[in-house]
């Protein structure tokens, strides 16, 4: 059987656990490109081209393999059942709370069963944390680990919150012993994932905090990376007691999405840009020399010359490490898809070109501030030359030669040179230091 995953970091890691229960029960995994008896598209909804992506892929495998079971899952039937159960190539449907039942409905229809099984369960309250577990991925340097589910904030451009359901977080036992198990597979890096991972928690009485704490805990567990974060979520006590926690690494995914108030209130974020910039200020103190990234989005419907104009200076006050930049999407079924305003196409082109130019001068100012610091890189990937490619615990990309070094493996490192994508680099292993102190090069006064 193959598998093929659209959409974020959750998704992959549910694709990883669905391939784990797959094979639990006697399934082989093939590639995604050749011949199979079963496919499984594991879907993401957060653009309309993405549904559009899931049938395109969907026919392509029903014409490649006219035999062989095919299943969708996840966002896309979740948020939008009807469409997905009206797509004929998908003899198995399922959304993103029935995974667990895909290999038995699979088996069924494989045994000659129903000629097509549509199953997509609404969202509940009281629906617990899907007990979904990952012993290995395919890359082996670093894992996943997903613990936390759902959305509430209802931002006017997202449908994730119809996809996800409500919050739902990991138990602490189950956290707990998913860290154990990943350390005794050799993982050193771990990164934890959620839908709004900063919400991790709320509906356990704990907070992201708490789970961080265990993942520094976990012995073998050298570095600790968080996914992407709601800003307004992270309090000053907590940055700073993150801070002292070690192995935690200094790189944080701000969601911006605008950097104009006025912007930000009809996009329905739950913060300004004050709240941001403090926020920034905070992590920046705790953490010297850590990378803060984020989304930027050009074009929301009623976004005015103005207004795109103030989020550029913003942009370029905070200095991000690196930011994804794109043009805004329109989402039939959200609040923004039937705001007046909507920004031609054009436009909406020339602003995200403009705003990476100048958010990509940021982050070759980020890679040049580290020439000549000393820090640790994860090495990741040989590259034809020899040389190996990894990263900083800032998650600044580093190229250098390692002779007799493994995929997986720490090591100390010189920073030599930067370029656009990258830093060159040598080993430095000499000075034992897993911080990489920067200079701040950032006017925070």
């Amino acid at each position: 059987m193959a598998f093929y995953t659209l959409g974020c970091k959750v998704n992959q890691y549910e694709t990883a656990a669905m391939e784990q229960l797959f094979v639990s029960r006697g399934f082989s995994v093939v590639p995604h490109d050749g011949q199979a008896e079963v496919f499984v598209l594991n879907s993401c909804t957060v653009t309309a081209q993405g549904d559009r992506k899931s049938r395109q892929l969907l026919r392509r495998f029903r014409r490649r393999c006219p035999g062989a079971v095919i299943a969708l899952c996840g966002c896309y039937p979740q948020a939008f059942p009807e469409q997905a159960a009206q797509i004929a190539e998908a003899d198995v449907v399922v959304g993103s709370k029935d995974r667990a039942r895909l290999v038995e409905l699979v088996r069924e229809r494989l045994c000659g069963g129903a000629a097509r099984t549509v199953c997509i369960s609404p969202h509940r309250r009281e629906d617990g944390f899907e007990p979904l577990r990952v012993e290995r991925f395919s890359a082996r340097t670093r894992a996943t680990l997903k613990i936390q589910d759902g959305c509430e904030r209802f931002c006017a451009y997202c449908i994730i919150p119809f996809a996800r359901g409500p919050v739902r977080s990991k138990p602490p036992g189950d956290l707990r012993g998913e860290l154990a198990g990943l350390s005794a597979a050799g993982y050193r890096e771990v990164v934890l994932v959620g839908i709004n991972l900063s919400s991790y928690g709320q509906d356990l009485g704990l907070r992201l905090l708490d789970a961080v704490r265990a993942a520094c805990g976990t012995p073998g567990i050298e570095r600790v990376r968080l996914g992407s974060l709601e800003p307004e979520l992270l309090t000053g006590e907590d940055i700073r007691a993150m801070a002292a926690l070690p192995g935690l690494c200094p790189q944080f995914h701000l969601s911006l999405q605008s950097g104009c108030d006025d912007t930000l209130r009809r996009m329905r974020r739950q913060y300004d840009t004050a709240q941001y910039r403090a926020i920034a200020r905070e992590l920046r103190a705790a953490f010297p020399g850590c990378a803060i990234t984020t989304d930027i989005m050009v074009g929301f419907p009623g976004e005015s010359d103005g207004e795109f104009a103030a989020s550029l200076r913003f942009a370029r006050e905070i200095a991000f490490a690196k930011a994804h930049v794109f043009a805004y999407s329109r989402r039939p079924g959200t609040a923004a898809a039937r705001m007046p305003g909507q920004v031609d196409e054009r436009e909406k082109a020339l602003r995200a070109r403009r705003m990476a130019e100048a958010t990509d001068t940021d982050r070759r100012a980020f890679f040049a501030a580290q020439v000549g610091e000393r820090a640790s890189v994860l090495l990741e990937t040989r590259l034809p030359d020899g040389r190996w490619q990894g990263h900083l615990p800032n998650y600044t990309p580093v190229v250098l030669y390692a002779p007799g070094a493994a995929p997986g493996d720490i090591l100390q490192a010189r920073i030599l040179s930067c370029g656009d994508e990258h830093c060159e680099g040598e080993p430095a292993p000499e000075r034992i230091d897993n911080s990489l102190e920067i200079p701040n090069t950032q006017n925070w006064s």
